[in-house]
């Protein structure tokens, strides 16, 4: 596995309950902040093998990335259950993002 991957799984595992990050941020704090999209694709990929609390990523603007209702719905549901209000498949970044993760070193 590749560090980015690694230190990608790592920072996502590290996400407290009933709060979020955004893929860009992820990607920042793993060392890269160009791979937001390498973030989907480890959350795609991995998030059943590493039991990865994937529902606690979402985009920049704090909305549910997902374009299909039901997956979105899923997604809606377990941030709700965690104490995450969600408004239109939006998080409030200002009140549920969490900050307090040291970045990685920039590859």
């Amino acid at each position: 596995m590749r560090p980015f991957t690694e230190r990608t799984i790592t920072i996502i595992k590290q996400i407290p309950e009933g709060h979020v990050m955004t893929y860009g941020q992820v990607a920042r704090t793993a060392g890269n902040p160009r791979a937001a999209r390498q973030v989907s694709r480890v959350l795609h990929s991995m998030s059943s093998k590493h039991q990865l609390p994937w529902h606690r990523v979402v985009n920049a603007q704090g909305r549910i990335a997902f374009q299909g209702e039901d997956r979105a719905a899923v997604q809606r549901n377990l941030l709700q259950q965690e104490g995450v209000v969600v408004l239109h498949n939006k998080v409030s970044l200002e009140t549920y993002q969490y900050t307090n993760h040291e970045p990685y070193e920039s590859i």
